[in-house]
């Protein structure tokens, strides 16, 4: 004695739960896959300005100007589980104020189907890159890597971190020319 009601009921939960078998099918078919690439990147072109910071009275802080190159063969990662990669280039470094800071200078977002090789020359850095004082003047170790997330069509949103980093320094003096 099934009224429709009960029968449609029925039918909507049985297609549901094959759905989310399907899903969970088709996120384990691709969860365990190596997703970093090697990855160049250089310097070629660091400025140093002390400017003045809006946060304090008369504060000045570092900013810091970089031109860089950039190479990674990003096909190996597309698969039919990828929808889109999120591509950021960050540095990191430290001061006497903070043992570890990080700095997002350039993004980038690689649809599936777009060019997925990366040949860039002479990028400025579409981010201002500020120190919170002076930390930036002298610094040695500024390590610049590329990192990206995965946006999958189904499963974790997973931060992968190329193989490939570059260590830059900045100079001892401030630039006090106004262009870049």
């Amino acid at each position: 004695m099934n009224t429709a009601l009960s029968r449609a009921n029925s039918l909507f939960a049985f297609s549901l739960s094959v759905m989310a078998a399907l899903t969970l099918g088709c996120f384990l078919s691709t969860a365990f896959k190596q997703r970093s690439v090697p990855v160049r990147i250089h310097v070629s072109k660091v400025v140093l300005k002390n400017v003045e910071d809006f946060t304090g009275p008369r504060e000045r802080s570092d900013l810091g100007l970089i031109t860089f190159d950039l190479s990674a063969d990003l096909k190996p990662i597309f698969d039919w589980n990828v929808k889109q990669l999120f591509l950021y280039l960050s540095a990191e470094y430290k001061t006497r104020n903070n043992a570890l800071n990080q700095v997002v200078l350039w993004d980038k977002i690689v649809l599936r189907g777009d060019h997925t090789k990366l040949e860039m020359k002479d990028v400025k850095s579409k981010y201002f890159f500020f120190d919170d004082g002076n930390g930036l003047r002298g610094n040695e170790n500024i390590t610049l890597s590329l990192s990206w997330n995965v946006v999958p069509n189904a499963g974790i949103l997973p931060l992968i971190m190329g193989s490939g980093h570059y260590s830059a320094a900045f100079p001892q003096s401030y630039e006090m020319t106004k262009s870049y």
